[in-house]
C-alpha cells in the first residue's frame, strides 16, 4: 500500500473548511432535533421552529458553498486508490444534493401543511401553496427518510475521515482540518 507522507498539506480554503465546520455543527444538531420531534408526542412547539430555522441556515449555507465549491474546486488530493477517490466522490456530491434538497423538501411540505417556515425569529417565508395536509404528509415522510439518508451518510463521512487519519495515515482528512 503506497500513502502519502503524514506531511501531505494542500487543503481546502479557511472559507470552504469554515462552512464545512459550521454545516456539519447544523446537521449534527438538526437530525437529533428532528428524530425528538417525531418521537415526543407533543413536541414542544419552539423544537419545531428550531428544527425548521436550523434547515433555512443549512439551505443556504449550502447553497453558497455548492457555489463557491464550483467555482474554486476542491485542492489536489494526496495519493489514494481510484475506489477511494470514487467513493469519496459519490458521497460529497451525495451530501451535497441531500443538504439542499431535504431543507427544500421540509419547507414545501411546512408550506403545504399551512404553516410559515421560520427562521430563529428573525422572519417568516409565509406558505404560498394552498393548504392540502394529505400532500404535506406525502412530503413530510419522504423528508424525513431524506434526513435518513444524510444521517448515514454523514455517519460514513466520519468514518471515511477517521480510516484515512488512523488507519491509512494519507492526509485526507487534514486537507479539512482547522489550523491545517
Amino acid at each position: 500500500m503506497s500513502v502519502a507522507p503524514q506531511s501531505y498539506q494542500q487543503g481546502y480554503s479557511g472559507f470552504a473548511k469554515s462552512l464545512h465546520w459550521i454545516v456539519a455543527l447544523l446537521v449534527l444538531t438538526t437530525i437529533p432535533v428532528g428524530v425528538a420531534m417525531g418521537q415526543i408526542e407533543k413536541a414542544p412547539f419552539n423544537l419545531f421552529n428550531f428544527h425548521k430555522s436550523l434547515g433555512v441556515l443549512i439551505l443556504i449555507l449550502m447553497t453558497i458553498r455548492l457555489i463557491y465549491r464550483l467555482m474554486h474546486g476542491a485542492p489536489p488530493e494526496p495519493y489514494i486508490p481510484v475506489f477511494y477517490q470514487i467513493a469519496g466522490s459519490i458521497t460529497h456530491w451525495a451530501l451535497y444534493v441531500l443538504l439542499i434538497i431535504t431543507p427544500i423538501s421540509g419547507a414545501i411540505a411546512n408550506m403545504y401543511y399551512g404553516a410559515p417556515t421560520p427562521f430563529f425569529g428573525l422572519f417568516e417565508v409565509p406558505p404560498f401553496f394552498t393548504k392540502n395536509e394529505d400532500t404535506a404528509n406525502f412530503i413530510f415522510a419522504r423528508h424525513r427518510w431524506l434526513g435518513f439518508t444524510v444521517g448515514a451518510l454523514v455517519c460514513m463521512h466520519i468514518g471515511a475521515g477517521l480510516f484515512h487519519y488512523f488507519i491509512r495515515k494519507d492526509g485526507v482528512l487534514q486537507r479539512m482540518l482547522p489550523g491545517s
